[in-house]
Order: C-alpha cells, then structure tokens, then sequence
C-alpha cells in the first residue's frame, strides 16, 4: 500500500509539471493568479481558519477591498473576517447592490470565478463582458430554510453569497430565474458558471437543487474539514 500510494504521489507531481497547475497539488501554497486547480477549491475553504493569510492572499492578487469591522449578533451570527470589493484594483465586476459584504474566502473565491470562469464564459458564448453581478445578499443571522431547529446557515457568518444574475456590457442581463432553463447560450452561461463554482466553492447550489433555489445560486465556504464533503447541485 505504501508502494502504491507513493506511486501514485509521484504520478501526480509529473502530471502537475507537465502541466505547469502548481494547484493540482495538496502541498503548493495557493496563489490567486495561478490557474484553478485540483485542489484550489480546498484550500480556499480552508482560508476560514487564517483570516491574516487569506487577506494577505487579497493584497498579493492586487484585489481592492474594505476590510469590514467585527460584528456579532448573538451567540451563533456574526463575522470577523468580512471585507467589502472596493472599486478599481485586479477586478473588473461591481457587484448590485454594491453593499456587498462577504467573509475573505467567499471574496477571494469570487474573484477567481470572476477571472477563470465569469468572464471566460461571457465572452465565449456571449460575446461581450460581464460588467456587474447582481446578488440577494450575504449576511443573514438565520438558519438554513429560515427553519427554527435546523443548523446555522453559513449566511450567519457572511460566509455565502446568492447570486441572482449577471449584467452584460452590451446592456442584457442574465437572470438565474429566468434563463436557467434556456437552450441557447445564455442558457448554457449560466449552467457553464455554476459547475465552474463547484472547483471553487465548497456549497453550490442552483435551480437543480430544490425550488427555493430557483432564483439564485448559493455559493459558500462551509469549512467541514481539509478533505470535508462538498456539495453541486
């Protein structure tokens, strides 16, 4: 077992050079101007637990942000790692309303969406640029459903973003509610950009996972461990 699992090790490090993806490796530092990986997805996740690392990564990737004052709301909500995207810097997207306020993995997260998936499917099947995002909110203290008894939502600690529709520079927007079920390309942007979520995100949710969905992705970094479950629907 030892022989195999050293194999298979060594397999993996050959293919990683070959293809230059320093992130398909478990042990490389995540870099944000790095192409996304095999295990980009994890170790933005991880970021939850070093709120200095991941706002250092922030500042290395030229991201301009707000970092946003602690805030508690009783025993299960609040956040100490949230920042809001300022204007200018590496990222070309506003986000409506542009009170958008995140933890820092969900915002580094998002800024590679942005750059490897975003704007790549936008100008593939769309032939223009995606301008701004539109959203339903982050901070929420509730729990998941809106339930009395169920867990905390990851909303509760900014940890979650909803993402409603993507607003074009030729002037169309594309809306989560009504192009899901699209045939044609606007259609195929969004289903494109959801599973591009699932390498980024530890939670993504769409219209395929349940009714309440039907309006917006779930997108968030529900840290479950370093090889904890992730979820794509």
């Amino acid at each position: 077992m030892v022989l195999i699992a050293g194999a298979a090790m060594l397999a993996l490090l050959i293919w990683t050079l070959v293809r230059q993806r320093p992130q398909d490796v478990p042990w490389a530092p995540l870099d944000l101007g790095q192409p996304v990986g095999l295990f980009t997805g994890r170790k933005l996740t991880a970021l939850t637990q070093y709120r200095a690392a991941c706002l250092a990564l922030l500042d290395k990737a030229g991201i301009a942000y707000t970092a946003l004052p602690p805030r508690s709301t009783g025993g299960q909500c609040g956040y100490d790692d949230g920042v809001r995207f300022a204007t200018g810097g590496a990222r070309s997207v506003g986000y409506r309303p542009a009170s958008l306020g995140v933890s820092c993995p969900v915002a580094a997260s998002l800024a590679l969406w942005e750059w490897n998936s975003v704007q790549p499917a936008a100008r593939a099947l769309l032939g223009a640029e995606v301008v701004a995002i539109d959203h339903l909110g982050s901070y929420n203290c509730r729990r998941i459903n809106g339930r009395s008894s169920s867990d905390w939502s990851e909303h509760a600690r900014a940890n979650a973003v909803d993402i409603a529709g993507f607003r074009l520079s030729d002037g169309r927007r594309i809306s989560v509610l009504r192009d899901w079920r699209d045939q044609g390309k606007a259609g195929q942007f969004l289903r494109r950009v959801r599973d591009e979520a699932c390498d980024l995100f530890a939670t993504t949710l769409s219209p395929d996972y349940n009714a309440a969905h039907a309006d917006h992705f779930h997108l968030d970094q529900a840290y479950r461990g370093s090889m904890g479950w992730r979820a794509c629907r």
